[in-house]
């Protein structure tokens, strides 16, 4: 049964391709990427990251001064995007700032806060520093507090922490929220930061590419870990709603490995499944497909038997990883923001660094970028443990 539809009112994102709207488009219709090789922090990896160049000398002050930690300063960066606060404060005129819920997702938070406090431990009690602020910093809900305290909201709010799929699954947790009648707008979103966790973390899995990352590519190796934030106003649909939509989303879990896919990408094809039917949609509707596209082996296999599945070898399809790296639980946010760019500006990504995709795969990705008018979009955000969540977008009047 189809979902009554959300609007995406506003929205931004913030990355290695830049500050914004404006950036990230240039970016993704230039084919430029915003990965480097790893020049992040103590990090000594034969790696390529996408880094924000400056977020480093941009601290938290003042009443906000407990809040100071890169993942936070990722936050209040992103938040300060595209006139996103300037909307909010519409939103909270409209319906007041208790009605308005704040549901992000993150992986890790800002775990680098407690990288440095251990690194500077009292060399002979072990004991950490006493300016060491876990509650404001490592802790999940910093980030959602943080956004709540920034954009003055008091409604409902918490932290969706489900790896890769986070911030995909906060807008179904907006959704529902809405539906119940629990709120009456959402900000939804997600932001994760480099840490040194996360990079050796990857690179001790096997999963990290030496080499700019390739998903679909036939000697395809890893990916690249980046950082990111994106924030998206979800408000109810009006009659003859022009704006982009939330149409449907689906989330699953493969309940079948502690971080690998299902090989047959069983749970994907289920969210993606359950996304067209809460649009009430068919598969030949939908135009254009966000692949999750890690780029490593098994999962972009995963991914491709899934897609085969649910749309064919026909739907045209891309990952935009190569653009800014895997910004793991901000992922889902940033790539439902390159949708709507897509949605807006009439055209498709291709699949950037990719030169020949894999013969033993058979969705219908493409390589380079194509204009074409998108009327309905999916994005697709799978995580470890096979947490799966997958966003339908589009207009009304979609075909």
């Amino acid at each position: 049964m189809a979902i009554n539809p959300l609007a995406m009112t506003a929205y931004t994102v913030t990355n290695a391709l830049g500050r914004g709207m404006a950036a990230a488009l240039t970016a993704l219709q230039g084919g430029l990427t915003g990965l480097r090789r790893c020049d992040f922090a103590d990090a000594v990896l034969n790696a390529w990251i996408g880094r924000i160049v400056g977020l480093e000398d941009e601290p938290l002050t003042g009443e906000f001064t407990a809040f100071d930690c890169r993942n936070n300063r990722l936050a209040r960066l992103a938040l300060e995007q595209d006139g996103f606060r300037l909307a909010v404060d519409r939103a909270i005129a409209r319906y007041g700032a208790d009605r308005i819920g704040v549901f992000l997702g993150s992986s890790t938070s800002g775990i680098r806060a407690t990288e440095i406090a251990y690194h500077e431990r009292d060399p002979a009690t072990g004991s950490l520093p006493t300016c060491f602020d876990y509650q404001h910093t490592h802790n999940l809900f910093s980030a959602t507090d943080l956004t709540r305290r920034w954009l003055g909201l008091t409604g409902p709010a918490f932290t969706v922490s489900t790896a890769c799929s986070s911030s995909a699954k906060a807008f179904a947790v907006a959704h529902r929220h809405l539906q119940t009648g629990f709120c009456d707008a959402a900000v939804v979103g997600g932001v994760d930061s480099l840490c040194l966790t996360t990079l050796y973390g990857f690179n001790a899995l096997g999963l990290a590419s030496t080499a700019l990352c390739r998903p679909w590519a036939a000697g395809r190796d890893g990916l690249n870990i980046g950082e990111g934030a994106g924030f998206v106003l979800l408000e109810r649909a009006e009659p003859g709603d022009e704006r982009i939509l939330l149409l449907g989303y689906g989330e699953s879990s493969d309940a079948h490995h502690m971080t690998a896919a299902h090989p047959e990408g069983a749970g994907a094809a289920l969210a993606m499944q359950q996304a067209l039917a809460r649009a009430g949609l068919a598969p030949a509707q939908v135009d254009y497909i966000n692949l999750h596209g890690t780029a490593t082996p098994l999962n972009d296999a995963a991914e491709d038997r899934a897609v085969l599945r649910v749309f064919g070898p026909h739907t045209p399809c891309s990952s935009t990883k190569g653009w800014t790296g895997h910004t793991l639980g901000a992922a889902g946010v940033t790539e439902a923001v390159f949708v709507a760019l897509v949605l807006d500006q009439g055209f498709m990504p291709g699949t950037l660094n990719t030169r020949e995709r894999d013969p033993a795969l058979g969705a219908g990705v493409i390589l380079d970028n194509q204009q074409y008018p998108v009327k309905t979009a999916l994005s697709n955000s799978f995580g470890f443990g096979g947490t799966n969540c997958s966003l339908l977008f589009g207009r009304r009047n979609a075909p």
